[in-house]
């Protein structure tokens, strides 16, 4: 059956960005690894908080938390993770590092916490958190690229 108008189209397969295709399957993985926490563990995936409870919390709860901060690692430790670039500063390295933790401590919780499991239970305080993260995000990334930052 052939239309008036219409012209033979090749069907060429669709190419996807390996950028976005690798950012799309870590969205997968986080979201899943937290859906597996939450269903097989009762906890919340919150990093910040995991790391906290296994420097200063109870003993015997040290497993569960060992193995989780593992599998984050894991994969970037076998399949590499790019090509980092820091800065050549590195009192900026060390400053960004103190108020990221200044900055967990303050909102209660890190983007793991907050931005994956804090918004999927429609809390109003992860949802404010998780705004000021990206805000924060958006002006810093600002910043360093127009702004002049080493």
């Amino acid at each position: 059956m052939r239309f008036e108008g219409v012209r033979d189209v090749e069907a060429r397969p669709a190419v996807i960005d390996p950028t976005l295709a690798r950012a799309f399957g870590g969205g997968l993985l986080i979201g899943g690894g937290a859906a597996v926490l939450l269903l097989l563990n009762g906890r919340i995936a919150g990093i910040s908080g995991v790391v906290d409870q296994l420097v200063h919390g109870a003993i015997g709860e040290h497993a569960w938390r060992i193995a989780f901060l593992a599998g984050l690692l894991l994969p970037a430790a076998l399949h590499g993770s790019g090509s980092p670039a820091l800065p050549r500063a590195w009192w900026l390295v060390i400053g960004s590092g103190l108020l990221v933790g200044f900055g967990t401590r303050l909102a209660s919780g890190c983007t793991s916490g907050h931005g994956v499991c804090g918004i999927a239970n429609f809390s109003r305080r992860s949802f404010l958190a998780t705004l000021i993260f990206m805000a924060t995000a958006v002006v810093t990334v600002w910043v360093t690229r127009h702004g002049g930052a080493a």
